[in-house]
């Protein structure tokens, strides 16, 4: 009896054994992980699954598909991907409504299985049906750690259509765990930056906060698309109190913890420093820059129509030969012609104020104002600060 019951402890150790390590390898080799655990219908729809989902699929091979499915039910009948492989067979058999039939009743089973969601939104799209879409979409997305990368591209594209966006808006608007991801997806990635601006739009009307990045990413790909206008309307939503025909927080008042282009952008290359520092009244710019190293400190682009316009503002703590003060220059963004250039002395003349004006032809719609350190010859190098600067239409 003693020698019985070991035999039989030995061989339930064997079947054990081999189920478990099926299982293990139902992923990587289901082929193998069947022949260890044929009766296991986990891995027997796993199987069946790698044979259906070969892009070189034969008949004879979805046959062998469909047969591993129903083996696999009637193993298991809870096993979602045996239900999905059996309704893919159905649906390149053309049995649409008995296809939607099985997937359904995967639904019901789990609603974690990816196949089982592309499926579903596959289905929506030949139906017309977006709410239907953005449903699965959401499911997948929720559910499916894989999904992202699948399916943010092509739901980043899709919101060009103006309904599909609207339905993009309102499953965003229920706070979908994905949906601060997708935000900054479309920001940086969209193919179109309208429709991304579209997008953060529709959300910002409903009060739905956006990531921090995904603003500075829509206003940066509208300007570099070429958009101008459409890059200032979105600004404007997001900076109230902006006027186009001037440049804009003059005291340095506004510390962002991402600008946009329209915003001041700050130079820190190693070389040449700068930082907002907050102050009694907004706040200032300290910049410094080794002795005889020079380029750029501080930019904001500019969306000016074209004419005459008057840079004003006062420093402290610039102390240069005259040909080492720094300076600002007006340039077009297109193709880097000059405008003109407005030294900022000494801050010991004049109390530190400087001035002077541009003119900007109609040709150039988006214009680059850049402060710009020269060289410095003393041992010191180059240190100061602004305190104001602002550029307005001349009178």
């Amino acid at each position: 009896m003693r020698v019985a019951l070991a035999g039989a402890a030995l061989i339930g150790g064997y079947v054990s054994v081999t189920q478990s390590l099926g299982y293990v390898l139902r992923n990587q080799d289901p082929v193998r992980a069947h022949a260890l655990s044929p009766r296991d219908g986990r891995i027997t729809a796993q199987y069946g699954n790698e044979i259906i989902s070969d892009p070189e699929l034969t008949p004879a091979d979805r046959q062998r598909a469909k047969a591993l499915a129903l083996r696999a039910l009637r193993q298991d009948p809870t096993s979602v991907t045996a239900a999905s492989v059996l309704g893919l067979s159905h649906q390149i058999d053309g049995k649409v409504e008995s296809a939607r039939r099985l997937f359904g009743y995967a639904q019901r089973l789990s609603r974690r299985e990816l196949q089982v969601q592309i499926w579903a939104i596959e289905d929506a799209v030949a139906r017309g049906d977006i709410p239907g879409i953005l449903k699965h979409y959401d499911i997948a997305l929720r559910t499916s750690r894989n999904a992202p990368d699948l399916l943010f591209p092509i739901l980043a594209a899709a919101i060009a259509d103006p309904d599909v966006r609207g339905e993009v808006v309102k499953t965003l608007s229920n706070a979908p765990a994905w949906g601060g991801a997708f935000m900054s997806y479309v920001a940086v990635n969209g193919a179109d930056p309208r429709s991304a601006a579209a997008l953060l739009t529709g959300l910002r009307r409903r009060s739905i906060t956006l990531p921090v990045d995904a603003s500075a990413s829509v206003i940066n790909g509208l300007i570099a698309a070429g958009f101008a206008d459409e890059a200032w309307r979105y600004y404007a939503m997001v900076r109230p109190g902006s006027v186009r025909r001037q440049s804009r927080d003059p005291r340095f008042s506004t510390m962002l913890e991402t600008p946009t282009l329209l915003d001041w952008t700050l130079f820190n290359d190693g070389n040449v420093t700068s930082s907002i520092q907050r102050g009694d009244n907004g706040g200032f710019l300290e910049f410094a820059a080794p002795p005889s190293v020079g380029g750029p400190i501080l930019r904001q682009m500019q969306l000016l129509p074209p004419g005459d316009y008057r840079l004003s503002g006062y420093s402290r703590g610039i102390e240069q030969t005259a040909s080492s003060v720094p300076y600002w220059t007006l340039t077009c963004q297109a193709d880097g012609r000059e405008f003109g250039r407005v030294d900022v002395p000494n801050s010991s003349q004049g109390a530190g104020a400087f001035g002077g004006t541009f003119r900007i032809p109609p040709d150039c719609p988006v214009q680059a104002l850049t402060l710009i350190a020269r060289p410095s010859g003393t041992m010191l190098g180059l240190a100061g600060e602004l305190r104001h600067v602002q550029l307005v239409p001349a009178r």
